[in-house]
């Protein structure tokens, strides 16, 4: 990879969904890619994105739920011998349900896993190294979920309040480098994520949701501007999340019940 001279940038959770469409970007911008995701699904996107020789994609398959598996991905960034230009922290899931009664909390914890530790552990890994060359850009995967109470996704919604606090922070503290950092707020998206949530029944994960190559490519954009954040999707996603910032917490949380309520999508 060492002799390309094309721009560098890591996916995370680029198997499928907002990260494949994500990498789709870069890739049609002429990047080079280091892709990263848990499952085999890697192996196809990676060769599906390699653009006729143009640019090199590299999937790496890693659980970043673990420290090891971080360390993994982190290594092969390191072995790939060349400065990483953009980053896209995308890796992500979530888990809906009573949290009293129904979830289980090793499922709890591994959201926490992988959407917060993960998160801050890939960056101070990264980051450091675009500081001390002034150059690159961050793009972190939040959500207008981290604007809102998570009634039946408490755990969920809290990890991407971290996510959303944690770029606008790092943001912050960067404002005087040429590093820039960028946050993606989708909406509800059609990938496989309320599938894996068991969120099947819900009013939320049987209604229609966003195209993720969209909500992609406003993320891209928004990257490519130096944009703090953007809320990406519908003219009906942008709506909530205009709305989610002046409505009370309480009306919000209520909001997200008739939305994520195991059972509404029956109603």
């Amino acid at each position: 990879m060492t002799t390309s001279t094309n721009a560098f940038a890591v996916v995370t959770g680029a198997s499928s969904g907002i990260g494949y469409e994500l990498a789709k970007q870069f890739a049609e911008h002429g990047y080079d890619l280091l892709l990263c995701a848990e499952d085999d699904g890697i192996e196809q996107a990676a060769a599906d994105l390699r653009r006729d020789g143009q640019n090199q994609v590299t999937a790496v398959r890693a659980d970043l739920a673990h420290y090891e598996g971080v360390e993994h991905l982190y290594a092969a960034i390191l072995e790939a011998g060349r400065p990483v230009d953009a980053i896209a922290l995308n890796a992500g899931r979530g888990i809906g349900g009573d949290f009293a009664t129904e979830t289980d909390l090793r499922e709890e914890l591994n959201v926490i896993d992988v959407n917060v530790t993960s998160t801050v552990h890939l960056a101070k890994r990264v980051v450091p190294d675009m500081v001390a060359r002034d150059a690159g850009q961050i793009l972190f995967t939040s959500s207008i979920a981290s604007m809102m109470p998570g009634t039946y996704q408490a755990v969920y919604n809290a990890s991407k309040s971290f996510v959303q606090s944690f770029a606008e922070a790092l943001r912050a503290e960067l404002k005087d480098t040429n590093v820039t950092v960028t946050s993606l707020m989708p909406g509800p998206t059609d990938t496989n994520f309320f599938h894996r949530a068991q969120m099947d029944d819900t009013k939320v994960g049987s209604s229609a949701k966003d195209d993720p190559a969209v909500v992609a490519k406003q993320g891209f954009e928004a990257l490519q501007k130096d944009k703090e954040k953007v809320v990406a999707g519908s003219v009906k996603t942008k709506v909530q999340g205009a709305m989610s910032k002046v409505m009370p917490d309480k009306l919000k949380g209520e909001m997200h019940r008739k939305m994520a309520e195991p059972g509404s999508g029956d109603e």
